[in-house]
């Protein structure tokens, strides 16, 4: 007992302290939590989601625990092309398109002003940004090397752009167009690499799905599998050295292959609405051929040519002959898989073979980690060595078609995977569709390897007349939390949080009605972003809409507050910064508001705590350190009685950083 004394005794010292004005009743008052689990909150019903009326710049609009802040069209010139991928620097967003790039001035998110509209085509046109260079993706075969808007028309072409243009935006206002870096197969995506142990270069990881180039076009360009041509363009990525002193010199320094070895991955059926279209060709006649797992309508060009190969094996000359049309639905399936795999040789690729390519490789350096959304695999990527990244670990899922993203969550214990069924440009939120289809996959990360947690679904289900699956987004910085923001397309937007990643949980989201209720157009939020106490989203028809959250059941403003008090720079979406929060009082309130939310900790320990941040608030000099050192010392003594005395340990270690100013 005597050791024991001195512990009561400092409680309740300081809680005689910090409760000086605060009354007994007072104290009854508020010991009990007005936090509700966020599994216990209900969610609206019906989903106001379902049923919004159409319209380009008119839609119907739904919103839920966010505020929509602007909305604005894009600049004429690029009305009609689609808006892509987003980068951010100082108080701009950068927008990519398929005419080139927009850059908005965001100082005043409630009217964000056009500064740039560059126009230079290019497919898709995704950017980044690091210090005073902006980097553009190319990889459609329109491109040019001048930017020039009436594209390439021949097969080879000196004047054909496929790989990374730099830009010089040291003056925001008028972007100098540098250099290029000319890959065999474009850029669909790329990702940034800030080294840090390299102060003299960047480096920028390349991604290109198209064919390869002739090398009458590029020099080294070679699209036999690498068992026949060790040099060989396919299986391997580009990783790009660009010197900061001289980034004209930008070059390309190895093409890792982090494929090999990887067999072809599962995959799915059709989807019943896709099954069910099929079906009623069958009874129609038409030509269905059987290809892998699943059945495949014919489309009346590929039905002539086979007829025409019947016809010419037989000798004959003329139309084809009923004869020919049995003989080819008896050699339907044969014909029509010879066709496919001579089709997917072309594109380095084969049936009984693993991903050519990434999408997408999202860059953790504070890590050393990358994930890499690589079409049939999520790779788990070592890049402690920049030129030479090492697969360290592969999952594949027969729930997912075309792996297109990765998300790591802010400690890096676990990634989050996106799925890109249909490639975007098809319904695949329809009632009909299975969950875990065109869905997020959540992994933790143990030891190196990933593990499956679950699967998340934007919930509400989307017409037939609106492309809709997961598509690109990113962490926001609450503290303590795993919460992301993600863009479905014509889906809308959402908030959700997988901080247990085996029970995601949707928290916010925003979604307008389709572009047309008569045929399917594609349009929709192609990806959203948070930065700097924004949620930033690319809209691919209608421009660029603002977004902040809102407290609610689910954040509360304390937890708002304390991830606005994170700012970056600048930031890519393919480039993970780790988040790091200043000691403040809005970051102490914020967890304590989460230890109430999750009943980690008893409500008096929790009210004394709020109370004594309220007075520390309050005061100033001594007195207001005299309270914030002795309410990090009470935290202290009671984190052993919590249910998360790590959280607890950081409120004291916030407390202290403040009580030292």
């Amino acid at each position: 007992m005597k050791q024991f004394v001195p512990a009561i005794l400092l409680g309740m010292a300081a809680l005689i302290g910090i409760y000086s004005c605060t009354s007994t009743e007072q104290l009854q008052q508020t010991s009990t939590s007005t936090l509700l689990p966020i599994t216990e909150i209900e969610q609206p019903y019906p989903d106001p989601r379902v049923g919004l009326q159409a319209g380009v710049f008119d839609a119907e609009e739904t919103i839920w625990n966010l505020r929509m802040i602007s909305t604005t069209p894009p600049p004429d010139d690029f009305i009609g092309s689609w808006g892509t991928d987003l980068a951010f620097k100082d108080n701009y967003a950068i927008q990519g398109n398929y005419n080139g790039f927009i850059i908005w001035d965001i100082s005043n998110p409630e009217s964000p002003d056009v500064v740039v509209d560059f126009l230079c085509p290019a497919s898709q046109s995704d950017v980044s940004v690091y210090g005073d260079l902006l980097f553009v993706s190319g990889e459609g075969l329109g491109g040019r090397l001048d930017c020039g808007t009436e594209g390439v028309r021949e097969t080879v072409s000196a004047d054909r752009l496929r790989g990374i243009r730099i830009f010089d935006i040291s003056d925001i206002h008028e972007p100098e167009y540098i250099a290029n870096v000319q890959t065999c197969r474009g850029s669909h995506t790329h990702s940034v690499l800030v080294d840090p142990n390299d102060d003299e270069n960047i480096y920028v990881y390349v991604s290109g799905s198209a064919p390869v180039r002739p090398e009458e076009e590029l020099a080294g360009c070679s699209d036999a599998f690498p068992d026949e041509d060790p040099d060989s363009a396919l299986f391997r990525i580009e990783v790009i050295k660009v010197p900061l002193a001289n980034p004209e010199l930008a070059e390309i320094v190895s093409s890792p292959r982090i494929f090999d070895d990887l067999e072809a991955p599962p995959t799915h059926g059709l989807a019943p609405e896709e099954q069910a279209v099929v079906d009623r060709a069958i009874e129609a006649g038409r030509f269905v051929a059987n290809y892998g797992e699943t059945q495949r309508i014919v489309n009346d060009g590929m039905v002539r040519n086979f007829l025409s190969q019947i016809v010419e094996e037989r000798g004959g000359e003329g139309e084809p002959t009923e004869a020919d049309s049995t003989l080819l639905r008896e050699r339907l399936d044969d014909m029509y898989m010879e066709f496919m795999e001579e089709r997917l040789a072309a594109r380095g690729r084969g049936l009984d073979l693993g991903p050519n390519q990434c999408h997408d490789i999202t860059l953790y350096p504070e890590i050393g980690l990358a994930g890499g959304a690589c079409e049939g695999y999520g790779l788990l990527i070592d890049i402690s060595d920049p030129v030479n990244p090492v697969r360290i670990d592969a999952v594949a899922d027969s729930n997912f078609a075309y792996w297109h993203s990765a998300t790591f969550n802010n400690d890096g214990t676990t990634v989050l995977f996106t799925d890109e069924w249909g490639g975007g440009t098809q319904p695949k939120c329809r009632e009909t569709d299975p969950y875990e289809w065109g869905a997020n996959a959540i992994y933790t990360i143990v030891d190196g390897k990933m593990e499956f947690q679950s699967y998340f679904k934007m919930p509400a289900p989307q017409t037939s007349t609106e492309n809709c699956v997961a598509h690109n987004g990113s962490m926001i910085p609450i503290p303590g939390r795993d919460i992301m923001v993600q863009s479905w397309y014509q889906g809308g937007i959402n908030v959700f949080d997988f901080t247990d990643p085996a029970n995601p949980i949707e928290i916010a989201y925003h979604d307008r009605g389709p572009l047309s209720d008569d045929r399917l157009e594609i349009g929709g939020s192609w990806s959203i972003y948070w930065y700097n106490g924004l949620l930033i989203n690319s809209e691919i028809v209608r421009g660029l809409d603002i977004f902040e959250l809102v407290p609610s059941d689910f954040i509360t403003e304390n937890e708002i507050a304390a991830s606005n008090t994170v700012r970056m720079d600048y930031f890519n979406p393919q480039g993970q910064p780790m988040f790091t929060w200043p000691a403040s009082y809005a970051l102490a309130r914020a967890y304590a508001d989460q230890l109430d939310r999750n009943r980690e900790l008893d409500m008096q320990s929790i009210q004394m705590l709020r109370t004594g941040i309220d007075r520390a608030e309050r005061t100033n000099g001594n007195e207001q350190t005299r309270i914030l050192t002795e309410l990090a010392a009470e935290m202290e003594s009671r984190a052993t009685g919590s249910a998360n005395s790590n959280k607890v340990l950081k409120i004291a270690e916030t407390l202290r950083e403040l009580a030292e100013g």
